[in-house]
């Protein structure tokens, strides 16, 4: 009945959320109690083969060649997790299997051969001579802990992994499956290099069946991994093409010459809504694709009656030379014009390349890092991950050590716009915008604060900084040596190419964006749901399934 009820849903599991790795683990959970073959009365039981391998043990013993067990435990009933099938015996791993340590082997002794030398999680080398030369399974010690290997051919396994070759009675390809469904990693004793004591396993309780039976479940373990294996594939293969669908749907807009073009081909990509947005990477990919058209001039018209950004920029002009010469404010620096290579794209009419530093009163500048503390102090300093996201998220900062009036000037202002001057390429230069109350944090060193105009939407331009033509300049421009956090200076923030439209088309942009994003974060969490349902009806099969 639950081999039917497992094939039966496949359908069901393969698609959640990890449902492939589920399936491998439910498949290896039946094959250890005895659930995914029928038994044979006519096998000879697994106690003649307990007291085969307990002769043999001795015999190894009284020739020299092995060393006498250490006693284990004695299995009480209320340590037995199920009931065990006719045939099979409860036993502790250590009485059946031997963990025996690898032996070191630097790579500069290794001499060029063909026989494999494996580490904790696979090979890592050759050589020209072997440790071991009857097919054994190698298992995890330090480093990759748990992690199990099968060699069929001699080999040497190095000092970060123990080798088992199992007695005569113990199917090797049984004894691998065995130890994979065991979890080893949940001996990792958590030190400074993750590693695991042999004890730890010897003192697991396992079944074992009969050793024909043991060939049985072999065969059908290996059947049903590769039907795991061809999930996978089928998975990955879906995911490749509907990416591709995604990209292809999703390039028709972004070609779009006017809004009137952008609006005939938006009618024919809805039609594919239910194909395209099945996927959170989709609707990251539509919302990108959102932000592309909206700095581009395509996401709402044009009215001719708007005042032209040209005149925006006269006006921030005269409010710049006003706080200079009030002394309020430093005189920038002046940057070169924009180049037309530095045009990512064609502007529509009225709007202006600018770079981002025309339309700042003040910034960019660096942050602060005073030293954190435990406690609760008077300032806060946001963390990295304040912004990361490319919105504020206000749980994350450090309270630090520092006076308030020491660090006045770095407290930000709500509407001040964020931007990461340090992190890993994927986020060096994302852009938020502290929408938190006036002076209830600082920014920290690896952040720079712009304050922008009010002749300009600092929406509009986030918009525009987080956009793929944005990330693209900020990831183009940081500089740092290999190893590295990347990094971008000061000049460089403040040469950023920013298209600039008229302020009333700004607002019209950002009114649509934000309507947008919202529609993009709701279908996100629809999906989400889905596949928190489809999950849970996952794991409550894999449960009904493994409990008959």
């Amino acid at each position: 009945m639950d081999k039917r009820m497992l094939l039966s849903n496949l359908d069901v599991m393969a698609p959640a959320p990890g449902g492939v790795a589920r399936l491998r683990e439910l498949i290896l959970t039946l094959a250890v109690q005895g659930k995914l073959v029928s038994q044979d009365p006519a096998d000879e039981p697994a106690s003649v083969l307990l007291q085969k391998i307990r002769a043999e043990k001795d015999r190894l013993m009284a020739e020299g060649k092995s060393k006498r067990d250490k006693p284990l435990a004695e299995i009480g009933e209320e340590e037995k997790p199920f009931e065990l099938p006719q045939g099979w015996e409860w036993v502790r791993l250590g009485s059946v299997l031997s963990l025996e340590y690898g032996a070191a082997l630097p790579e500069k002794e290794r001499l060029p051969g063909s026989i494999p030398v494996y580490g904790s999680n696979g090979i890592v080398g050759f050589h020209t001579s072997a440790l071991v030369s009857e097919p054994s399974l190698i298992v995890g010690r330090k480093g990759s802990v748990g992690a199990i290997n099968i060699s069929l051919v001699p080999f040497w396994p190095i000092d970060t992994s123990y080798f088992v070759t199992p007695p005569r009675g113990i199917e090797l390809h049984f004894a691998f499956h065995l130890l994979r469904s065991l979890g080893l990693a949940k001996h990792d004793k958590a030190t400074a290099i993750p590693g695991i004591n042999r004890n730890d396993v010897y003192a697991e309780i396992v079944g074992l069946p009969p050793l024909a039976e043991q060939s049985r479940i072999v065969t059908r373990v290996e059947e049903l991994m590769r039907l795991c294996d061809a999930l996978q594939a089928k998975g990955q293969l879906e995911a490749a093409q509907h990416a591709q669908l995604v990209s292809t749907l999703l390039g028709t807009l972004t070609a779009s010459a006017t809004p009137e073009e952008l609006a005939a081909h938006w009618q024919r990509v809805a039609r594919h809504f239910d194909l395209l947005l099945d996927r959170p990477e989709a609707i990251d990919a539509l919302e990108q694709t959102l932000l592309q058209l909206a700095v581009r001039g395509l996401l709402v018209p044009q009215d001719p009656t708007d005042e032209p950004a040209s005149a925006l920029l006269q006006k921030i002009r005269a409010e710049k030379d006003r706080l200079i010469a009030t002394g309020q404010i430093k005189r920038d620096k002046p940057l070169p014009p924009i180049t037309d290579e530095e045009r990512p794209f064609e502007l529509p009419v009225g709007w202006e390349w600018v770079r981002l530093v025309d339309v700042a009163l003040r910034g960019p500048s660096n942050g602060l890092s005073p030293r954190p503390q435990e406690l609760p102090t008077d300032v806060r300093c946001l963390s990295l991950s304040a912004t990361t996201q490319g919105f504020f998220k206000p749980e994350y900062f450090k309270y630090v050590d520092v006076s308030p009036q020491a660090v006045q000037q770095f407290f930000l202002k709500n509407g001040d716009l964020l931007l990461q001057r340090g992190n890993s390429l994927e986020y060096v230069g994302i852009a938020a915008i502290y929408d938190g109350p006036d002076d209830a944090y600082i920014y920290p060193d690896l952040m720079m604060r712009l304050q922008l105009s009010e002749c300009v939407k600092t929406e509009f331009v986030h918009t525009m900084l987080v956009s793929a033509d944005g990330r693209s300049y900020f990831q183009r421009n940081a500089t740092g040596t290999q190893g590295t956090m990347p990094k971008v200076n000061q000049a460089t923030v403040a040469g950023a190419p920013i298209p600039l439209p008229p302020i009333a088309e700004q607002s019209r942009i950002v009114t649509r964006v934000t309507a947008l994003r919202r529609l993009c974060a709701d279908l996100r969490q629809r999906l989400a749901d889905a596949q928190t349902t489809q999950s849970h009806l996952a794991q409550a099969l894999v449960e009904s399934t493994a409990s008959v």
